[in-house]
């Protein structure tokens, strides 16, 4: 009867301790997980080589010393050191710093208009899902160090309306995207070239080439715009077909 006994304090014994290893690799975890102000993340910004050189985006922050290269002072991405510019991720405007590659006050803390900001105001569904890509890049291609308080996580390292919003924004725009890839499968695109001597040209195989406007452009980007698209002659009578200019009615060639 003494066996069965030993075994199960035994049995217990290594559950307590898996339990408590368990909870030490979680703790440990959680602390590489900091919470950085503005001005800490200044810091990391590729100008001391004390320092790893740190990046924010959407408020997650990542540590991209491996690619020094590229974000060290003197490189390419190397305004995005230092700081959360969400936004020129999508934008390309990387005005707001200066020299010496500090930050400006009244950029820390703006809240509209573009360049170096974390702020997505005013961007359409589709380069808000852009920028939600890039994080997803840097978390499988950089090591993921902790989060920027502010506009995206508050003081307790929780993820703010605004975080939530964008995501939801994102993923508007990523069903939108879908969506209109369905529509526009159904009708075939043109075929097109382009070359500094003869220019562009336009071409269907199958039927005949319209301009014709992209219904979820405007949901998708703010931005009305078209495509060429391919119909056959018993199409060619739908409202919003456009002849391509100086092209024939019936031509399957257009110049552009």
């Amino acid at each position: 009867m003494a066996f069965p006994a030993k075994k199960f304090i035994t049995s217990s014994f290594f559950g307590f301790t898996l339990l408590v290893a368990l909870v030490a690799f979680l703790l440990k975890f959680n602390s590489s997980q900091k919470l950085f102000t503005v001005e800490e993340l200044a810091l990391y910004n590729g100008t001391d080589d004390s320092l790893p050189i740190l990046l924010g985006i959407l408020g997650s922050v990542f540590d991209v010393t491996k690619g020094k290269s590229h974000y060290g002072a003197g490189g390419g991405y190397s305004h995005f050191a230092g700081r959360d510019a969400s936004r020129a991720f999508v934008s390309g405007n990387f005005t707001g710093y200066d020299a010496k590659y500090q930050l400006k006050k009244e950029v820390l803390k703006t809240d509209e208009g573009d360049g170096l900001t974390d702020s997505l105001r005013g961007l359409s569904s589709t380069e808000v899902h852009s920028v939600v890509g890039w994080r997803d890049f840097y978390f499988r291609s950089y090591k993921f160090v902790g989060r920027l308080v502010g506009r995206y996580y508050d003081s307790q390292g929780n993820p703010t309306k605004y975080l939530k919003g964008a995501e939801a924004k994102a993923a508007r725009g990523a069903q939108l995207m879908e969506k209109q890839k369905e529509m526009e499968a159904k009708q075939p695109s043109c075929n097109s070239r382009w070359s500094q001597d003869d220019g562009g040209e336009v071409w269907c195989d199958n039927g005949f080439p319209r301009l014709v406007q992209r219904p979820l452009e405007i949901a998708l980007t703010g931005k009305m715009s078209k495509r060429c698209a391919c119909y056959n002659e018993d199409q060619l009578g739908q409202p919003g077909l456009e002849v391509y200019s100086g092209c024939d009615y019936l031509a399957k060639r257009c110049r552009v």
